[in-house]
């Protein structure tokens, strides 16, 4: 028979290990016409983009980036495909 303190204790420890899976924003900017958000991965692992456009930006849908290694690599991206920077590290 289940009382009410072990059907509560069951779900408080569900929810804290559903927010423990949260991801957590690092940063966000501006470049060209564009807006970003810097994320990364609960684990730390992978960092990602979630990228509007400066009019859609924060309300509109944004587009998500694949995974990238390092918030560098990320930002280099974001560098390089929306902000249209030129720098050395961005393919011709």
């Amino acid at each position: 028979m289940l009382t009410f303190g072990s059907v509560l204790a069951t779900a408080t420890v569900l929810l804290t290990a559903g927010a423990a899976l949260a991801d957590f924003r690092v940063g966000n900017g501006t470049g060209g016409n564009y807006a970003y958000e810097l994320w990364r991965t609960d684990d730390g692992a992978q960092y990602y983009l979630k990228i509007w456009t400066r009019r859609g930006y924060p309300n509109g849908s944004p587009i998500q980036s694949d995974s990238f290694e390092s918030s560098r690599d990320a930002l280099n991206y974001f560098d390089c495909r929306y902000a249209e920077r030129s720098l050395p590290s961005c393919p011709n």
